[in-house]
């Protein structure tokens, strides 16, 4: 599906952000995913430090997304169903909250595993509506003319704040201890209210508000299910999020058994995919179109790089490919949230979002214990080998389907046109009815 007729112009690069909605939020966007960033470094390591355990990370990711596999299809249903803004305003409140109870329970000393599983299944709750709700406020904010545009910054600035964050993140560790990543969270949380509460309503495009009725949520999973653009983007977002997108447990294996880097180190591994995604980010700005061709060759280059960082045995080479496997990264998810969005009608958008977002988060609290496990089982390599492998095969042959049913439909268009000329010119022998028959 094109999304534009040409390459944007250069001065377009950041024309979402002529919207001054969209700045506001762009800005509080900054700040908050920077402040996440900090967050999930520490609450990793210090799952990792309390438990010994990866698998103990693995867990905690798991906690974290699995309240988005068991109703992230209802909170679709509530996005549609209310005001976005006002939504994000109670979710980010709510996330405030526990990260300000997750850091006094760290810097009292009292913090346990358990503690911490707790929270991170109570922010994937929050998460179940905060998610669905955000995607379809940045239509709301734009207009669909800077939608694609907007969607591509709103990825920069989150890999952004993913590559200060973790930094930042390892470095306090190393200094003051997790406690404090939690509390700036929670400031950031905080921040972000404000600029909410601080928009031109009147300067908003509002989507239709879902009047309440029975089958609401069945009609967004048949109408995403109708739609092979849609459907099959969600199928192989589902395998990059049960093997590819796990690499903060992957990554703290490699931190602490295979290189010997520490907190700072795992912080400077995850920064490094945020560089590579950065860019990935800003690249997708300037891309003409979307298809699910290009969905599906992301997904593979994601794969295959991923798969060969887990053969290398030096930390060069190996920083080298998480850098080229985070552009590969970005590319992939701004194509298939754009096809995604841009494939659905505005009125059902939060429900297929949903559905998109049940995939790419609640996939992960799959595959969260699923690597841990292999890499205490068969090491941090093989993991990481297996991460990008599974995904890299299941694009070859989506890849593989497609290009057979291409050549599929035009054989059958030839034998179309073939029987089209063969009665125009009934009684020419040299017609293409001879090659039909």
């Amino acid at each position: 599906m094109p999304i534009v007729g040409e390459r944007p112009a250069w001065r377009d690069t950041f024309s979402s952000l002529r919207v001054p909605n969209f700045r506001l939020f762009t800005i509080g966007h900054i700040v908050a995913t920077t402040a996440i960033g900090m967050q999930r470094i520490a609450q990793d390591w210090l799952v990792l430090e309390l438990s010994g355990s990866v698998a103990a990370v693995g867990i905690t990711v798991a906690m974290q997304f699995a309240p988005m596999l068991l109703f992230g299809l209802l909170g679709g249903v509530i996005a549609d169903r209310y005001s976005k803004r006002v939504l994000l305003m109670i979710t980010q409140s709510l996330a405030a909250a526990l990260a300000v109870a997750l850091s006094i329970l760290t810097l009292s000393g009292a913090v346990e595993v358990w503690h911490i599983y707790v929270i991170a299944f109570m922010l994937g709750l929050v998460t179940v509506v905060d998610n669905p709700a955000r995607q379809v406020f940045v239509n709301e904010l734009v207009g669909p003319a800077r939608l694609r545009n907007a969607i591509s910054l709103n990825s920069a600035v989150f890999q952004l704040g993913q590559l200060v964050g973790p930094a930042v993140g390892g470095i306090l560790i190393t200094a003051v201890g997790s406690g404090w990543s939690f509390a700036i969270n929670a400031l950031a949380c905080s921040g972000v209210v404000l600029t909410l509460a601080l928009m031109r309503v009147s300067e908003l495009v509002p989507t239709p508000v879902l009047a309440k009725a029975k089958g609401q949520l069945k009609e967004g999973l048949g109408y995403a299910m109708r739609k092979p653009a849609i459907r099959w983007t969600v199928i192989m977002v589902a395998f990059m999020s049960v093997f590819a997108f796990n690499l903060p447990v992957l990554l703290a294996a490699y931190a602490s058994d295979v290189f010997d880097i520490g907190a700072s180190g795992y912080g400077l591994l995850n920064s490094l995919v945020a560089v590579g995604a950065l860019t990935g980010a800003l690249a997708s700005t300037r891309r003409g179109g979307v298809n699910l061709r290009i969905v599906i060759v992301a997904a593979a280059s994601v794969g295959v790089l991923q798969a060969a960082a887990g053969t290398m045995p030096v930390l060069i080479p190996f920083a080298l490919l998480l850098v080229a496997g985070g552009v590969a990264n970005l590319l992939f998810i701004t194509a298939a949230n754009s096809l995604v969005q841009l494939s659905s009608n505005v009125a059902i958008r939060g429900r297929v979002m949903s559905l998109y977002i049940l995939v790419l988060l609640g996939g992960q609290s799959i595959g969260g214990p699923l690597m841990g496990w292999l890499v205490e089982a068969a090491g941090a390599h093989v993991g990481m080998i297996v991460s990008g492998g599974v995904p890299a095969l299941a694009a070859g042959f989506i890849g593989l389907r497609f290009l057979l049913v291409r050549r599929r439909r035009a054989r059958a268009a030839g034998r179309r046109s073939g029987t089209v000329e063969a009665e125009k010119n009934p009684g020419n022998p040299g017609s293409t009815a001879t090659e039909v028959r």
